[in-house]
């Protein structure tokens, strides 16, 4: 969904027009799920968060501010979202599970690394801030500007990281 088409829905939700919720849902629900999920590690947690997301994103519509893009947006909205539950739970260190990448069915060159390996194989090989870096770049679509921002952490760093990944997961197929 490009910018524009974004901006059009969040202005359906101000107008309390379903349809542009709706089709927020439809592009980004996979993607929500996902990146909650790696944060969660529980899928019932997951999708309670998700579906609780989508009612908050209409609550919050009409603070969205057009042309800072709206993927670090609501992926920010919903990683903070986890996080207060993990909180919520007096949770001190957040766990290991592997979402499923492959949901979209997109080919990514990332994913060509991990052939002949399950992906959960591949990925637990990482750190759990390997594997979210990973997981923002590729379901979520993030540049590493926007994963540097939503992580508070220096672009280079957050660049760094996922070379580091990619590295990791090059090794683990030889």
């Amino acid at each position: 969904m490009s910018d524009q088409q974004f901006e059009e829905n969040i202005r359906q939700i101000c107008k309390n027009d379903k349809e542009g919720l709706r089709s927020i849902y439809e592009d980004y629900g996979a993607v929500i799920y996902s990146v909650v999920l790696e944060i969660l590690n529980n899928h019932e947690d997951a999708e309670d968060v998700t579906s609780e997301f989508f009612i908050r994103l209409w609550d919050v519509a009409s603070s969205y501010r057009p042309g800072r893009g709206h993927r670090a947006w609501i992926l920010t909205i919903a990683r903070n979202m986890a996080i207060d539950l993990v909180r919520k739970r007096g949770r001190e260190r957040l766990t290991e599970e592997i979402p499923n990448y492959l949901q979209s069915g997109e080919d990514f060159p990332e994913e060509r690394l991990c052939l002949g390996l399950s992906l959960q194989q591949a990925l637990s090989r990482l750190k759990a801030e390997e594997r979210e870096i990973i997981n923002l770049k590729i379901m979520g679509e993030l540049t590493f500007k926007e994963i540097a921002e939503l992580l508070k952490k220096p672009q280079g760093t957050v660049a760094w990281r996922y070379r580091n990944a990619m590295n990791k997961l090059r090794e683990v197929q030889l």
